[in-house]
């Protein structure tokens, strides 16, 4: 069989595993939920891979609401697409303009070229004092022609330097915004993917060390069934903004799911990352949590928390999946406390226990 012909067939095998999950998840059959599970089954975006094993491991089923909140936010670049398109259209006007004007200054100066040629040919034959006087009165009209132009030219580019900086800041403003969670402010699912094997590939390069942490707030579905998703926001708020402030050396902070934060470690080794998650779990819990709305104490907010150190061979699925293993271990051993993949509580977890999808 040719390459071509392979190709062909492992899409095919793909796709027909793509719908045998669709039928036993109760997704429908719409492009977008194919292309969720078709991306589910490639492990393109280790992400939705561990969304999907944990609404399947909740309710046994994924909802046609979990595909399209996957997909708009994982898969669809729509928004952002058009507002770099809408950007983009204005800064190639501003360009077209520009190059209006500087074709018109061209001009200008071929122009003047043209009188200046011409200025010295008749100079050459003429010694005739009222024709030099003719021909310098005419060479000074043309000097200040060009010079009003050129002036004008300056002026408009300085503008468009400006408006150009303007719409620079804008369409950076728009690559940031693609990036960030908007409730908590941190890396969302995207750039946390992208960064998870962007560092992979940075830590094999170099030979050095990489560690994950995996936190997954306690409980967290009680607080919105019992005080509302408003509350609930406020708990997330409230570890994101732990991380911000506990985790100090370069690292990529993400929300990547609906309570399940991620934090990338490069440069790190996995005891240094229980350091850092052990720092940001206690943190989390020595703070009260006061509804904003009467003033109301709701207790303290607990996280469980896995790491996992890169091994030989990890890609980013298999860093990620055993980092959320050891999550699960921390849950399963009683909540609030981390768990490192070096730790016996690891090592002696039933991994079937996770509930992966199959």
């Amino acid at each position: 069989m040719t390459a071509k012909g392979e190709d062909l067939e492992r899409s095919f095998q793909v796709g027909q595993r793509a719908l045998e999950l669709m039928k036993t998840y109760g997704s429908s059959a719409s492009p977008r939920a194919y292309e969720v599970w078709y991306t589910y089954v490639t492990g393109a975006k280790p992400v939705i891979n561990e969304a999907i094993k944990r609404i399947a491991a909740d309710r046994g089923s994924v909802r046609d609401e979990d595909v399209e909140s996957l997909h708009s936010e994982h898969l669809s670049p729509q928004k952002f697409a058009q507002e770099a398109e809408k950007t983009g259209a204005t800064v190639i006007a501003e360009i077209d303009e520009v190059m209006e004007m500087l074709e018109m200054a061209l001009g200008s100066t071929a122009k003047y070229g043209e009188s200046l040629e011409a200025f010295s040919n008749d100079l050459a034959i003429t010694i005739d004092k009222r024709r030099i006087r003719e021909l310098v009165a005419a060479l000074v009209t043309a000097t200040k022609d060009v010079a009003s132009n050129n002036k004008t030219l300056e002026a408009r580019l300085r503008e468009t330097r400006g408006e150009i900086e303007v719409l620079r800041e804008t369409l950076e403003a728009v690559r940031i915004e693609s990036l960030t969670d908007p409730l908590t402010g941190i890396a969302n699912r995207k750039h946390f993917e992208e960064m998870l094997v962007k560092t992979i590939d940075q830590a094999i390069v170099e030979r050095s060390p990489l560690a994950l942490v995996v936190i997954d707030i306690d409980h967290f579905k009680r607080f919105n069934d019992t005080y509302g998703h408003l509350t609930g926001d406020q708990v997330l708020r409230l570890v994101g903004m732990t991380m911000r402030e506990q985790v100090k050396t370069k690292a990529t902070l993400a929300r990547f799911g609906g309570e399940e934060f991620g934090i990338i470690l490069p440069d790190t080794t996995v005891d240094t990352a229980r350091t850092i998650a052990e720092r940001v779990r206690t943190s989390v819990m020595s703070r009260e949590l006061v509804k904003r709305s009467t003033g109301e104490s709701l207790g303290k907010v607990t996280i469980s928390v896995g790491c996992a150190g890169m091994r030989k061979g990890d890609t980013a699925v298999s860093l990620l999946e055993r980092a959320d293993q050891c999550m699960f271990a921390a849950k399963r051993a009683g909540r609030n406390r981390t768990v490192v993949d070096t730790d016996s509580a690891f090592e002696e977890a039933d991994e079937g226990e996770a509930a992966a999808v199959a």
